[in-house]
């Protein structure tokens, strides 16, 4: 009885042929459009911000309701005469890439600039004013903070560009957290400022030199194709003269790159239609 119970159930894997391995779901990722035609770095982004991405405008209100936030590291600081807790702090970011740079920009309005912090140290970037974008080249899935792939380019919004305003944190194959000023020939960035009623607007402007960089930090890199995968986050730091100061960590929850999210080398973007009257 045994016997023909086996046989049967041979008979039927048999049938059914072999199971079939299941594709592997690729996580949801934004779209990095790539740029035609490569833009002059000046402090104004006006000839690349719509070939770019960007997904809106950031304030505390839209940030506390994302999947990121964290009352006690966003927070922000209110000035005085302040009416809105808008005013704080208002950005758009826009990210964007050829085959030999990686184009990234902010325009922000702020209602102080803080740029002596309130214990200096050259690496001390997260005690000014301050954005960055944290991106792992090629993304993976292990959980690592600052080690193998992983990058973080910061930029004090201070137009003076003293050497300690542009600051790389990296890892490589061996170890994690190297900080120092980003090396000279691999960045291009320019700060424009303007005084407003409310404080003052601001535009930064930075283009990252592919070779000079990421090869260095993991030897998985292979330049920049349409199709390749990253991970990355912004973090935008207001300390407003405080000690730590508010942050907005936007599409992350901070050093682990798991929680970074997933960006994906696109082709060049396609404006949006608009009804001719």
């Amino acid at each position: 009885m045994r016997l023909l119970i086996s046989f049967g159930i041979l008979f039927f894997l048999l049938a059914c042929g072999p199971v079939e391995a299941q594709p592997e779901v690729q996580a949801e990722a934004f779209l990095l459009p790539r740029l035609g035609s490569p833009p002059s770095i000046d402090g104004d982004l006006g000839d690349w911000k719509d070939q770019a991405f960007h997904d809106g405008v950031w304030d505390i209100f839209r940030l506390e309701q994302s999947p990121w936030y964290e009352p006690g590291r966003n927070r922000l600081t209110q000035h005085g005469e302040q009416d809105r807790l808008a005013e704080d702090l208002e950005s758009r970011y826009y990210m964007a890439w050829d085959k030999d740079f990686l184009y990234l920009g902010a325009i922000v309005h702020d209602n102080f600039l803080d740029t002596i912090p309130h214990k200096p140290e050259p690496r001390r970037w997260y005690y000014k004013d301050c954005v960055a974008w944290f991106v792992e080249a090629p993304g993976d899935t292990l959980n690592e903070s600052f080690g193998q792939g992983d990058h973080g380019f910061c930029f004090v919004i201070d137009p003076t560009k003293r050497w300690n305003n542009a600051w790389w944190r990296h890892g490589n194959p061996d170890t994690t957290f190297l900080e120092e000023p980003l090396p000279a020939g691999a960045v291009d960035w320019e700060i424009t400022l303007e005084t407003l009623p409310t404080g003052l607007r601001y535009e930064l402007e930075v283009r990252l030199t592919w070779e000079k960089l990421f090869p260095s930090a993991d030897p998985d890199w292979s330049p920049p194709e349409q199709g390749h995968r990253y991970r990355m986050m912004i973090v935008h730091t207001d300390p407003d003269g405080g000690d730590y100061g508010g942050h907005f960590l936007i599409h992350g929850k901070g050093d682990p790159d798991e929680s970074w999210a997933w960006f994906e080398l696109g082709g060049e973007k396609t404006a949006p239609l608009r009804k001719v009257r």
